[in-house]
């Protein structure tokens, strides 16, 4: 995912964004647990991608 998508969504937009990636998270955990999960990479790749909406989130809220 990229910044510059990021930014052109809504508030409303990236919460809802931020609310899947979490979920997506929450998912590769348990999968982590019972040892289902092979590439175990995403997970990074969410984590990154959870800040970055988090950062875009405060930039608009600092920008208001």
């Amino acid at each position: 995912m990229k910044a510059i998508d990021l930014r052109a969504k809504s508030d409303e937009d990236l919460q809802k964004e931020l609310l899947e990636l979490r979920r997506a998270q929450f998912g590769l955990r348990m999968q982590v647990a019972t040892q289902q999960l092979t590439n175990t990479s995403q997970i990074g790749k969410v984590r990154k991608d959870i800040a970055r909406v988090k950062t875009i989130q405060r930039e608009k809220a600092a920008a208001k």
